[in-house]
């Protein structure tokens, strides 16, 4: 609605001109300011004309001041009314994918015209999402996969920022992916597009130096630990605390319908996760053979591709049904990741593995400046749940820690420590909370008010 109630459109008498002569830009963040294009349009006008330059810039500023709100309200109002919001999504992982998703429906909630485009997966796809690239082609994790995968990299960066200026997004919202999402950085700011940071890249895990990128760069940073909100305040960065949006989707009450004999597997989601934690995880499940052993399968490899590990062992394959085996299980043996907060939140008490390659490993030991790699254990500040890191993850060791998740004393601890966890993560909501920040940036509205008037 324009200053007298009336909806204005690029297609009305006025707006029309107003567009004509360029007087609303690309982007509102440009550097020249739209009164000055309006004023160098007006100047063109008159002296193609013929008249008597009674120059603007002779005219007191008292005497212009009424008419130059004026214009600069009918340009927000054209603006603000007449274009959808446009909003480019980043996520390059299954984690990423799911929060992606009730992200994006928490955005239609509060903006029903709200247009997607995004890197993600068939969760994003379901919210009404236009995904460009899935992330079945975009998980590669590890220093040795990500150095043998560079030109796919590379390629897929390069796609990304051409498909960006195509869609030309009031916001690009990155969601974790930091190895990724740190490359596009600099060329966002540089093209004037708004950045919001969901799900803040583990900066305070390794490579701290990374938050001056973040601090030059993101407009916003929503974060979804308590803690992270101080460690960004050491360095001047102004970090908003949403929650952990996983408390959106698990019901983290669920304890009923336990089954004492079954032992959920999570292997993780990308293939060079499964390759090195799948074949440890059945030699384990050989151990046990009073106990039944389910593995938590993504559709997205296929089932000839689980099966290749699963010959000569009893194991069942649940595809897509990850939440539905965690409120069943018993225990769980998780490879580390986001998979490990689940567990926790689903009340199961767990072992936490992780292999990867040895030139990865060696070099992650030196980068990395935490005591643990389990999320779990890093929100409680302590060891809640065992630790198993290369070397250390063989048949042996992992078939002892799971006797221990046996043992109520056991079990009865770590659950207490879950429940402590649980009241620390800021409650349900998240990503309602996320899509607020997100779409009052895309809509620009206060940021154009103060800019402009």
């Amino acid at each position: 609605m324009n200053v007298f109630g009336g909806r204005i459109s690029s297609k009305t008498p006025h707006a029309s001109f107003l567009f004509q002569q360029e007087l609303i830009p690309v982007r509102f963040t440009a550097s020249q300011s739209v009164i000055t294009k309006w004023d160098e349009g007006r100047g063109k006008r008159d002296e193609g004309r013929g008249t008597r330059d009674v120059g603007r810039n002779q005219m007191s500023l008292d005497s212009r001041l009424p008419y130059l709100i004026y214009i600069r309200l009918i340009i927000y109002s054209c603006y603000h009314n007449s274009t959808l919001s446009k909003y480019y999504i980043i996520a390059g992982e299954a984690s990423g994918d799911l929060h992606g998703g009730n992200l994006i429906r928490a955005i239609k909630q509060k903006d029903s015209s709200a247009e997607v485009r995004c890197w993600g997966g068939d969760n994003m796809q379901a919210a009404g999402a236009q995904v460009v690239k899935h992330i079945r082609d975009l998980a590669f994790m590890g220093f040795y996969e990500v150095l043998k995968n560079l030109p796919q990299i590379l390629r897929n960066i390069s796609f990304c920022k051409q498909d960006i200026l195509m869609f030309k997004p009031d916001v690009v919202v990155l969601i974790d992916y930091p190895g990724f999402n740190f490359r596009l950085l600099e060329f966002l700011h540089e093209n004037s597009f708004r950045i919001v940071w969901y799900i803040s890249p583990q900066v305070w895990a390794w490579k701290e130096g990374r938050v001056k990128k973040i601090k030059q760069y993101v407009d916003k940073l929503l974060v979804i630990f308590p803690f992270e909100v101080d460690f960004y305040k050491k360095w001047n960065v102004e970090a908003t605390f949403v929650g952990h949006p996983l408390l959106d989707v698990i019901e983290t009450n669920a304890t009923n319908n336990r089954n004492e004999n079954i032992i959920a597997l999570l292997p993780g989601s990308r293939k060079q996760e499964i390759e090195k934690m799948l074949p440890l995880y059945v030699e384990v499940a050989k151990r046990f053979p009073e106990k039944k052993f389910i593995v938590a399968g993504m559709s997205i490899h296929g089932e000839a591709y689980y099966q290749n590990f699963l010959e000569n062992v009893t194991c069942e394959l649940w595809f897509d049904k990850t939440y539905d085996l965690l409120k069943i299980a018993h225990a769980a043996i998780v490879t580390s990741g986001t998979a490990t907060m689940e567990t926790a939140l689903y009340n199961v008490p767990q072992v936490v593995c992780y292999k990867g390659s040895a030139l990865s490993f060696f070099i992650g030991r030196m980068l990395v400046k935490v005591p643990f790699i389990a999320m779990v254990n890093l929100v409680c500040g302590k060891k809640v749940v065992a630790e198993l890191i290369q070397h250390q993850a063989t048949t042996d060791a992992v078939t002892a820690e799971v006797e221990k998740l046996l043992q109520p004393e056991t079990r009865t601890q770590i659950i207490a420590d879950y429940s402590w966890m649980k009241e620390h993560l800021g409650g349900a909501g998240a990503s309602a909370r996320a899509a607020e920040e997100i779409v009052k940036i895309a809509q620009r509205s206060d940021a154009f008010m103060t800019k402009y008037l």
